[in-house]
């Protein structure tokens, strides 16, 4: 924790060598990207996408599970999604899942989760069951498939819908290996995760 202690403190340090900038930010925020990706503490969406403060609106999950829609009862993330098409007017949304996965790991293998019922509840949310190789650590597959998953999610959501029916929204699942950096996108065209 000693570092991150650290770092704050000179983190605090250079933005005084910056003050235009940080009062920039108290202005407002108008990100153009709602980027949904995994709590994993080894996804970091600013370091994978270069974005600076004010640039990515964020909505991290276990799992970046995007929950089925329902007015009955409205959850944090249908408040994020929401707020960052209706009021936010981001013009696009990023899945972006990642190799290693330990939610989508437990899915896959079908792991005794009774210990962590919150997690075995939220994970529930995932379903249907991931397609892909148990003994593959790396969960590529399957994680390819849940990104898909939650895309068609995200479609089910009014205001996303709505959007893009007029054509103001652009939907993207991205994957992300943690073990090489590299990024690979959804191509509807070919059904199929390539480079960026």
């Amino acid at each position: 924790m000693q570092p991150l202690i650290d770092h704050a403190r000179s983190f605090r340090k250079q933005s005084e060598d910056r003050p235009e900038e940080f009062a920039r930010l108290a202005e407002g925020q108008s990100p153009q990207v709602l980027f949904i990706t995994c709590s994993d503490s080894r996804v970091v969406p600013a370091l994978i996408t270069g974005a600076r403060p004010g640039e990515l609106f964020e909505l991290r999950t276990a799992g970046n599970i995007v929950p089925p829609h329902t007015s009955a009862q409205p959850t944090s993330e249908a408040a994020t999604i929401e707020y960052a098409v209706e009021v936010l007017g981001v013009t696009d949304i990023v899945v972006c899942g990642h190799s290693h996965c330990g939610a989508v790991g437990a899915l896959v293998r079908g792991d005794d989760l009774t210990a962590v019922p919150a997690v075995r509840d939220w994970l529930a949310h995932s379903t249907p069951r991931p397609e892909g190789a148990v003994g593959d650590p790396a969960v590529t597959e399957a994680v390819q498939s849940h990104i898909l998953t939650q895309l068609l999610r995200l479609r089910s959501y009014p205001c996303v819908a709505r959007r893009l029916t007029h054509g103001q929204l652009r939907l993207r699942g991205w994957f992300y290996e943690v073990h090489t950096g590299s990024v690979l996108e959804h191509d509807v065209h070919t059904d199929s995760f390539k480079g960026l």
